[in-house]
């Protein structure tokens, strides 16, 4: 049987001098990646995108950015059982630059999307990652 799985999380941003600097967590398995976790019920997935967001990094001050949600699709092996995950992304910028980490992560960064494209392990979130930073360049947000 297969398991069925939806999260959602946010491509986090604060802007310095019209660039975006980008927050990538360093999860305790090692690879990087951005604040996200799995929708609860009744939960809208921007709540969970907000709940997830303060959960992990203890950031309050969001401001989502309207118009760009992104999603992605894999699976996964838990328990010997294949998962079927979805995970749903907004972006959201802040102005918080000290982060308070929960105990699924052991580190985090603030880097420019040249640094954090190269940063990001995985291949799905490096294509949401540059969805979003070209949305922000498209949008007139960010300038480089």
């Amino acid at each position: 049987m297969l398991i069925r799985e939806k999260s959602a999380g946010a491509i986090i941003f604060r802007k310095e001098e019209n660039r975006a600097y980008y927050l990538l967590l360093h999860y305790q398995a090692g690879h990087w990646d951005f604040p996200k976790g799995n929708i609860e019920n009744g939960e809208k997935e921007i709540d969970t995108a907000k709940r997830e967001i303060y959960e992990e990094t203890g950031i309050q001050d969001v401001e989502f950015i309207f118009g760009f949600r992104e999603v992605i699709e894999y699976f996964y092996y838990r328990n010997g059982q294949k998962v079927y995950k979805t995970v749903v992304f907004y972006l959201a910028k802040t102005n918080t630059k000290e982060v308070r980490l929960s105990y699924e992560h052991k580190g985090y960064a603030w880097l420019s999307y040249e640094e954090a494209i190269k940063r990001v392990t995985y291949k799905s979130s490096k294509k949401v990652l540059e969805k979003a930073h070209r949305y922000l360049l498209a949008i007139g947000e960010i300038t480089e």
